[in-house]
């Protein structure tokens, strides 16, 4: 039987849903399988994860003779509902979880190919377990960000610099981690030891920071960093970086897309030799030798 065009959608695609690595990545794998078959296609988005594309609410049903579902449970209201909008087209699903046969979420699909269910139904690999990592994987920021130090009172620029900062990276195609520099023994989502938040800051490959020890504890490791420094006319984040000689220190007075993207570019490209350098000669230790004198040692 050919089709003339094909409706994609998964959980990914409700209005009420989620999209996961695991959902996204089963799509791509069935948009593989219906480009080498020659099928056309267009896929149904949720509206909170993709503005503006091609959502349930917008499609025009009679556009399709054939319904996709991919990936997720096959349960509840809003996959049964797909049968009675999307009743004059052939629908199959695939790569999905069978919790109870007989609902109407599963019985109104002319085929499932399931990945799992109940007895005697042989589990399957997963559609995202037959999709390969990218060759380049994008680059993975650490954020290391405060809203805090009321200590400087009206020069603060605390907030205004992480807003500016997360619109400006979440624009980006970026791996963002979120990390505290806050040790706590009782907080199993926050490091216990120094040591522990080097393993993950070493780990990426760039640290973007309002903080003083963002700075130094990336630098400290060998990964370029951005600093932003959050208080007006310039503190401490400013005076460190000029201690360590490192150039990509942004003031808040100057903080916009196009000094961003300047640093950025550097980071990524002669700010990464020079930060392996401060790793591999770090800079003289100039307060401990003052501390030493004033104990009179």
């Amino acid at each position: 039987m050919s089709f003339r065009r094909a409706l994609l959608t998964g959980w990914f695609s409700f209005e009420d849903g989620e999209a996961t690595a695991g959902d996204v990545l089963a799509l791509r794998r069935v948009e593989g399988v219906a480009r080498e078959a020659g099928l056309a296609y267009d896929v149904a988005w949720s509206p909170a994860f993709r503005p503006g594309e091609l959502s349930l609410a917008t499609v025009r049903p009679e556009r399709y003779d054939l319904l996709v579902f991919a990936c997720g449970p096959l349960h509840g209201p809003q996959v049964a509902a797909l049968h009675e909008e999307f009743a004059h087209c052939r629908r199959i699903a695939v790569g999905v979880s069978v919790i109870d046969p007989g609902s109407r979420a599963v019985r109104g699909f002319g085929e499932v190919i399931a990945r799992d269910g109940p007895p005697p139904t042989d589990p399957r690999p997963d559609l995202s377990a037959g999709t390969r990592p990218p060759r380049e994987p994008p680059c993975v920021v650490a954020t290391v960000l405060t809203s805090g130090q009321h200590e400087y009172a009206g020069q603060r620029r605390h907030e205004e610099t992480v807003r500016r900062l997360t619109a400006w990276l979440g624009a980006h195609d970026c791996a963002r981690l979120p990390l505290e520099t806050r040790l706590d023994t009782r907080d199993w989502r926050l490091c216990a030891t120094p040591e522990q938040v080097d393993a993950l800051l070493a780990r990426t490959d760039l640290v973007v920071t309002n903080r003083l020890h963002g700075l130094v504890l990336a630098l400290r490791v060998g990964v370029p960093v951005i600093a932003v420094d959050p208080v007006a006319g310039g503190a401490k984040v400013s005076a460190q970086a000029r201690a360590l000689d490192w150039p990509a220190v942004i003031p808040a007075e100057r903080l916009d897309g196009e000094t961003l993207q300047h640093w950025w570019d550097w980071a990524r490209a002669e700010g990464r030799a020079r930060a392996a350098a401060h790793a591999a000669a770090p800079p003289p230790d100039t307060l401990a030798g003052l501390l030493h004198r004033a104990l009179g040692g």
